[in-house]
């Protein structure tokens, strides 16, 4: 194991999940007033619907292969019935297509951002590099989804990168699994906890911030302004 290995595989990972962590505590209890998008939507809200809805239906979809992929061993998929023939094909099928959906609807936000000179003004420095970090870890998805399977004729990480990362957890991370791993899907891992150590800096945080309350909530009653009003007493 030399010494870059070591930074990469084992230093970062859990440098990233300490920051991940510990940002998101000092944020809240520093700095709650930014705590959430900042939405831009009065400022200019024509493509903001269906570009948003692209992006987190699609994200969602690929945050849930992942849970599956990563954290799932196949030991317990086969055992449900679900061959590594099927599990390969629906991995590729649905990761490609909501890869791409995820992505069209990020650039089209980022599109409409840029484009937009009141949404534009709104933009930090640590927005564009959550953006920039963002797009690369999609294409690196995208490319580790679409490369090893059409062109190598299909890889199986969940033998090296998924035992690699539940490793992590356990505090027994498997260097000679995620190296053996092709180059696309080792940069797609660094990429990643790259992003998940700003995390806490950045716009992200708002996911956290689900109206759980509004569930519970008592409904709010309106007046309708077409109920005549009552007529006045004779003098």
């Amino acid at each position: 194991m030399d010494r870059l290995e070591f930074l990469l595989w084992i230093v970062l990972p859990y440098a990233a999940i300490t920051v991940f962590v510990a940002g998101h505590i000092w944020r809240y209890r520093r700095d709650q007033f930014t705590w959430g998008t900042r939405s831009t939507q009065l400022l200019e809200g024509r493509q903001l619907r269906p570009a948003i809805l692209l992006f987190h239906l699609g994200l969602l979809a690929v945050l849930g292969g992942h849970f599956v992929g990563l954290l799932i061993p196949a030991s317990l998929t086969e055992a449900l019935g679900v061959t590594e023939d099927m599990y390969h094909l629906g991995s590729v099928a649905a990761g490609s297509l909501f890869g791409a959906v995820t992505i069209i609807g990020f650039v089209w936000l980022i599109v409409r951002r840029e484009s937009t000179p009141r949404v534009r003004a709104t933009t930090s420095v640590v927005d564009r590099m959550t953006y920039v970090l963002l797009l690369v870890v999609m294409s690196l998805g995208m490319m580790a989804t679409l490369g090893p399977n059409l062109i190598d004729g299909g890889y199986d990480y969940r033998e090296t990168v998924s035992p690699w990362f539940r490793g992590l957890f356990v505090l027994n991370p498997d260097l000679e699994l995620i190296t053996s791993a092709p180059f696309v899907y080792r940069f797609h891992a660094v990429a990643a906890f790259l992003l998940f150590a700003l995390w806490p800096f950045s716009r992200l945080v708002h996911v956290w911030s689900i109206p759980i309350a509004y569930l519970t909530r008592s409904h709010i009653l309106y007046r309708s302004r077409d109920v005549a009003a009552p007529p006045s007493r004779a003098r």
